[in-house]
């Protein structure tokens, strides 16, 4: 290198002034003193200057590799990377030389290089790649004269017109800041921080792999595609894990129905220990099966290493990003653990060209790559010979007759395709630059010589060609690559031959294989990695504050369904939820039906009292002038026998199916029949005690005790009863209703509409009203009459009956209100009433009528006339009633009989 030479040695004494014209880049170079502590000129030439390689050319292009790993603490570089590093630096001079032999590729333009070492840190590499731009600083040399008064003789620095690299993104984010200044086009084949796609701050880098934000998109799409929504996220610290995991967060939160439960950091030096407690971290979320890992290999090994030290083989599902892809060292000794982990990288093909090239390199055709010798020793085991160093015993001496991939293990490493890719597209920038600037010129023109930065830049992200693996290259407009990736697994069980398994691609969107991927045991169910488990049919969510995936569900109960998945509603009051809650159903409607076992007894009381009231009619009416029959009362008979009828025909109107028609004819006959009866019965018990009472007191007869009398005091009786329920039908006419709140229990299974008639448990009793104070009427004056000779009247029967018809009734009320709250309270309410009323007709019936049927039928000796009485007699008998009564107390139940002279 020509540089090499200082100014000094070629002039003795030099003398640098300032001028007030004095260029920025003089300013730069001022600066550059002051923070180096040295002129670039001056360490280009010192011994601190870095081993390169270097390749002479028209046009010189810039290298960075990671030769060698970072060194321990004080060391800038460590042990050398075969892969890489070697593999990557070589397969930049592999295209370097398919370029320059390519006729249609810059033609008569030779491309050169500086290749330098990054030791895979960030700050060595920032130090390195000060060459690039050493010849950029322009410089005012105007006052320099050398002590003849000779202008000094300063070489031309060597012009680097583009980098290719780095390697890791710390680096190519440490170099792009320094090229950007003097407008290097840097193009990178490795570095992916989703940063690097800011053309604001990194406007001159451009990379031919894609961005993490891509990988992370694909890595979105994966999860879901899996059914996740709850995932933790394990990142290396440094810019490449971070950047990966912020990347990811952020497009999951876009995308919507992916949560994070957590985001761990693992520390650059990890203290022992950490991974375990990663894990145990980890497990606080256990749910979140699924871990996505953005981290280099050493710490995915710690991590599966932890795993299986906590005993949960299997239990993680692991997404793991291109830095695992398909490598096998993170794995080494723990597949049981990795089994099933899915990877990305970037698609990706093995170049035959550069292994053929690769395989050939020996010591003696490879003499330009500095390295070479070292990654001979380190391939092959041995240590060559070399001057004032002695070997070492441990190994054997080189030969350099050995061969890769012959005698040491050789696969082309993964990122050689992006390096070719990268150098070519630099190449056809280049080519078109030229094509446009010297169409006519043989060589490199005035016009590109120096190479505009800028210029050159726009060309780059114009280039689009086939890449060494046939897949297109081209950038969008912040430099980047398309997204183009593989995605594997790690399949363990159920395969002959165990490894990584391409399941999918993702180009812009995502192809899975659902049917090619298996889980730990050979499982092809995809596991779950979900915070809440779908509710059941007729669950709602209950959302946990702060945690969109997580839930808690709670049933939809009683009479609600689900209005949605985070909502329950309750249905109309005519309908039921359906069995699943999904929706409403209308509610059954029911009936009391004629072979419910509540209409069986009620309707066969009825079918008996007809049948016997009916006897009774007949039998009255076949014998209406037999003395029996007159003496009962005819008149008065009959409209109480009608009476008995009609409250026995109510069973078959209250068990009907409820119509208009038979709600009118219910509210008509409910109350009439019984006022009906007690009607007649209050007459006769009021005319025998007005009969008695006068007899006390004279014997003038009372009023009102004729047959013709006594008709007409009944059915104006009657008529109050008549009057009150055709009020009711014109205040509100008879309809049908359905109720569905007298059969709403907490099950809705068991809910049922009931049709019934517009009668409330209120109006029900209201229309029964006015029987019940005929009967206790009718109870007081049979009470006053009791003294009375049974021989005389039917005063003691009716008294007896009322009796019986009070506690009948007595017994009616809380059987009746009692049930209000039961299930089946329809039911038992229309059978109370019935059997009530049938109880207390069978009773008048069976009272005043049936004896006298059975001596009718039975005894007609006994029915035959009997002395008239006269109203004297009657007075006769009063009195002697009474003053028997006064004479013993014991005797006022109307025990003492007077017997009547029967005498005709």
């Amino acid at each position: 290198m020509t540089s090499q030479h200082h100014t000094a040695s070629l002039c003795h004494h030099c003398r640098i002034s300032g001028a007030p014209g004095q260029h920025v880049g003089s300013l730069i170079h001022v600066m550059w003193v002051v923070m180096m502590g040295f002129t670039p000129e001056t360490w280009a030439s010192s011994e601190t200057q870095p081993h390169s390689i270097k390749i002479e050319g028209d046009i010189t292009l810039g290298g960075l590799f990671p030769v060698h790993s970072r060194g321990p603490a004080g060391v800038p570089c460590g042990e050398i990377k075969k892969e890489k590093g070697i593999h990557r630096m070589e397969a930049m001079l592999y295209a370097l030389d398919q370029i320059n032999s390519d006729p249609d590729l810059l033609p008569n333009i030779t491309l050169g290089a500086r290749i330098l070492d990054t030791c895979s840190r960030d700050t060595y590499a920032l130090e390195q790649s000060l060459t690039f731009v050493q010849a950029l600083i322009q410089k005012d040399n105007s006052d320099v004269r050398c002590s003849n008064g000779e202008l000094p003789i300063i070489p031309k620095p060597e012009r680097v017109v583009g980098v290719i690299g780095a390697s890791a993104s710390s680096v190519s984010i440490m170099v792009a800041n320094v090229l950007r200044l003097f407008a290097i086009p840097q193009i990178s084949y490795a570095s992916t921080a989703p940063e690097l796609s800011d053309n604001n701050r990194y406007e001159f880098f451009s990379r031919v792999v894609p961005p993490d934000s891509f990988q992370a998109q694909a890595m979105v799409d994966i999860v879901k595609a899996m059914g996740w929504n709850y995932v933790s996220t394990l990142a290396s610290e440094g810019n490449y894990g971070e950047s990966g995991v912020d990347a990811f967060i952020q497009i999951s939160r876009e995308a919507g129905g992916l949560c994070i439960a957590q985001s761990i950091k693992i520390p650059r030096e990890p203290r022992p220990g950490e991974f375990d407690k990663i894990i145990k971290r980890l497990m606080e979320t256990s749910n979140a099966r699924g871990v996505i890992i953005f981290a280099n290999e050493d710490d995915i090994k710690r991590v599966l290493e932890a795993a299986k030290r906590a005993n949960l083989t299997g239990h993680f599902l692991f997404v793991g990003s291109d830095s695992w892809g398909a490598k096998n060292s993170p794995i080494l000794n723990l597949e049981d653990v990795a089994e099933g982990a899915v990877t990305i990288l970037p698609k990706r093909a093995s170049i035959e060209g550069f292994d053929q090239y690769f395989t050939t390199r020996s010591l003696e055709n490879n003499r330009r790559n500095i390295w070479f010798a070292e990654f001979w020793e380190d391939d092959f085991k041995c240590k060559l010979t070399r001057p004032g160093i002695r070997g070492d015993s441990g190994l054997r001496k080189c030969t350099g007759e050995e061969q890769i991939s012959q005698d040491s293990v050789y696969e082309q490493e993964g990122k050689v395709q992006f390096v070719i890719d990268a150098v070519y597209a630099m190449a056809h920038a280049l080519h078109s630059m030229h094509m446009d600037l010297c169409p006519s010129s043989m060589g490199v023109c005035d016009k590109m010589d120096p190479v505009d930065g800028r210029m050159l830049l726009s060309y780059i992200r114009a280039v689009s060609f086939n890449g060494s693996a046939g897949t297109g290259v081209m950038f969008n407009e912040n430099g980047d690559a398309p997204g183009r990736y593989d995605i594997f697994q790690y399949q363990l069980s159920n395969t002959t031959i165990p490894g990584y398994k391409i399941i999918g691609q993702w180009t812009n969107h995502l192809r899975l294989s659902a049917e090619d991927m298996q889980w730990s045991g050979g499982d092809k169910l995809v596991p779950d990695s979900v915070c809440s488990f779908p509710c059941e049919s007729g669950e709602r969510k209950r959302m946990v504050k702060g945690v969109p995936c997580c839930w808690h569900c709670e049933l939809c109960d009683g009479y609600q369904y689900l209005l949605d998945e985070f909502n329950c509603d309750t249905c109309p009051f005519d309908k039921r939820p359906t069995s699943n809650r999904t929706g409403c159903r209308p509610t059954p409607i029911i009936k009391l039906e004629w072979s419910s076992p509540w209409a069986i007894i009620p309707v066969f009381l009825a079918v008996l009292g007809i049948l016997a009231t009916s006897g009774a009619i007949i039998t009255f009416i076949r014998f209406n002038d037999t003395p029996i029959v007159r003496a009962s009362g005819r008149e008065l008979s009959y409209v109480l026998l009608t009476g008995i009828f009609l409250i026995y025909l109510i069973t078959f109107l209250m068990i009907a199916e409820p119509s208009t028609g038979v709600c009118a004819f219910r509210r008509l006959f409910l109350g009439l029949g019984m006022s009906i009866s007690y009607s007649a019965m209050l007459t006769k018990t009021n005319r025998i005690y007005r009969i008695f009472e006068q007899g006390k007191k004279s014997v003038t007869p009372p009023k009102f005790i004729s047959p013709t009398s006594q008709l007409i005091i009944t059915f104006i009786l009657i008529s109050v009863q008549l009057l009150g329920i055709f009020i009711w039908f014109g205040v509100v006419p008879p309809h049908t209703t359905v109720d569905f709140d007298e059969l709403h229990p907490p099950n809705p299974e068991y809910a049922r509409g009931i049709l019934k008639c517009d009668m409330s448990d209120l109006s029900l009793i209201g229309c029964l009203s006015y029987s019940m104070v005929l009967m206790v009427t009718c109870t007081v004056y049979a009470i006053k009459s009791r003294g009375v000779p049974e021989t005389f009247n039917e005063a003691k029967p009716i008294g007896f009956t009322m009796y019986t018809t009070c506690i009948i009734w007595l017994a009616f009320v809380p059987i009746f209100f009692g049930t209000s709250q039961s299930t089946e309270k329809m039911f038992i309410q229309t059978t109370t009433l019935t059997v009530s009323m049938s109880l207390s007709a069978m009773v008048s019936l069976g009272m005043l009528y049936i004896p006298k049927v059975y001596v009718i039928i039975f005894h007609p000796e006994q029915n035959v006339q009997k002395r008239k009485r006269s109203f004297k007699a009657v007075v006769q008998a009063a009195t002697v009633s009474t003053h028997l009564s006064q004479k013993s107390s014991d005797k006022q139940n109307g025990e003492t009989k007077v017997e009547p002279d029967r005498s005709q």
